[in-house]
This record gives structure tokens, sequence and C-alpha cells, in this order.
């Protein structure tokens, strides 16, 4: 079952009554265990056939290669044993797969945010990186992203801000102790890490999402706290290599626009 949360129309909703932490709360991640906090994980969706030479963007009818398919997997895998109160996806596909994979066994649907789809790459949707690379507007986006506004297409100042929001309202939405999980992609995991960690945008391509990594972060009343960044190990909240030859890296320190296939 699919719900789709559209926008500002998303339904705030009143706070949910906090379930007591799993024995070890304090063992595992020290601090207040009274203290109102709802944690997210972001994973970005498994690998896909375009993944790395080619910026997908909002392109229809990208799913997962088989690849993309067994890590999706691997990733419900590893985070079997966490509860979640919501399983909530980018609308495209390659992210709706990887959300239902983790779902499949749980009793809850994918819930659709449209705010966490990819940012809009306008006329550089579906173009190869390595010819990417050459446009003037590379430069700025790798360096100045907050200035980046691609033709035809979105701000990366607007994607930080509308996923951002949507963070913040299901945090609320959600209520004490909630939590979550949220499929999107590598740019938009990528600004959402950033303001989390207090970080300017044009500091956010020093941070890495890669294919069905998780990032996990607990949004405390005082601040945010990153506790898993890009990690592909088990994972247990406190209540329970070689660079691919995809153009994704043209100079040894560029970013991959969009995320890039992952260096592993």
């Amino acid at each position: 079952m699919i719900d789709a949360v559209r926008g500002t129309d998303a339904p705030s909703g009143p706070a949910r009554p906090g379930a007591g932490p799993d024995a070890g709360f304090d063992t595992v991640i020290e601090g207040c265990d009274t203290c109102p906090v709802t944690t997210l994980l972001l994973a970005r969706h498994g690998l896909t056939d375009l993944t790395g030479p080619v910026l997908a963007g909002r392109t229809p009818g990208v799913r997962l290669s088989e690849a993309g398919r067994a890590q999706a997997v691997a990733l419900a895998g590893r985070i079997a044993g966490v509860r979640l109160d919501a399983i909530v996806s980018s609308p495209l596909e390659r992210c709706q797969e990887t959300a239902a994979a983790v779902a499949a066994g749980r009793d809850l649907p994918v819930r659709t945010d449209e705010r966490f789809i990819e940012c809009g790459y306008g006329e550089w949707t579906g173009r190869p990186l390595k010819e990417l690379a050459k446009e003037p507007l590379w430069q700025v986006v790798q360096a100045h992203p907050s200035a980046a506004a691609f033709p035809g297409g979105e701000s990366v100042a607007d994607m930080q801000h509308r996923a951002v929001a949507a963070v913040r309202e299901w945090n609320q939405r959600l209520g004490e102790k909630g939590v979550y999980l949220v499929c999107s992609h590598g740019d938009v995991i990528k600004s959402i890490v950033a303001d989390a960690l207090g970080l300017h945008l044009d500091q956010f391509q020093r941070i890495t999402a890669d294919p069905a990594a998780l990032t996990v972060i607990r949004y405390a009343p005082l601040r945010p706290f990153v506790l898993r960044l890009n990690d592909m190990g088990e994972l247990r909240l406190p209540e329970d290599s070689e660079e691919k030859d995809g153009g994704e890296n043209h100079t040894g320190s560029d970013a991959a626009v969009g995320g890039g296939p992952g260096t592993t």
C-alpha cells in the first residue's frame, strides 16, 4: 500500500505518545532518555543502471538494477531490528522499490512525500556526468552550490529548503521518540545532513551518500545529532574503496552531481 503525502498538504496530526525505549538506550548512545527526540533514518536508493555515468534526475521509469535490488534487501536486513513508526519515500521508482524492500514484513505502508524527490536538474537530466563536468555551472555546483540553479530546473537552495521543511514536519507529526525512515536521493540527503550539522550549503559537497547507505540523525530540542553517516553496517538504535569507472570523479576531488555510484 502506498500513501501519498504531497508538499504542504502533509497532515501534521497530534504528536505521537512516546513508546518507552528498549533496554540499553543509555548504554548505546549517551543522552537524556526523557528529552523529546525524533530519530530519522535517511537511506539512499540502491543502484540503477544509470547510477554513476548518467545524471538520472527525475527521469521516469529508472528502476533498481539487479545489484540495486540486492542492496535494498540487504538494507532491510541491516535495520530489521529497528522499530519504525513510518516509512517515507521520494515518488521516484528507485526509491519506492528500496522503501518497499524495507517495508516488507512490517505492518507499515510506504508513504510518498514529493518533497523528498530528486533535485530538479532540468536540462541536465539524462546527460552523462563526463559531459556535464565541462559546463561552467559544474564548478559553481562544486564550490558555491548555494548559488547554483539548474537550467530549466531547481536551485540547490530550493531543494534543501523543501527537504528540510519536510523533515521538520515529519518530526513534529511523529512526535517524541518517533523513529522513521526516509528513502531519497544523494544530493537531497547531503543537503539534509548539512542542515543537521549546521553547515552552510556551500559545504554540502563534503558529505557522501552512497547507494543504500544509511545516515541517522537524532533531532533533540536544542540541536540535531548525526549518529551515523553513510553507514553500510547493521544498525542498532538506542532503543532496541576503489573508485568506479563512471566518470563520477573527474579530478579526484569533485563530488558527483546526483550522488554517484558509491566507492565500493
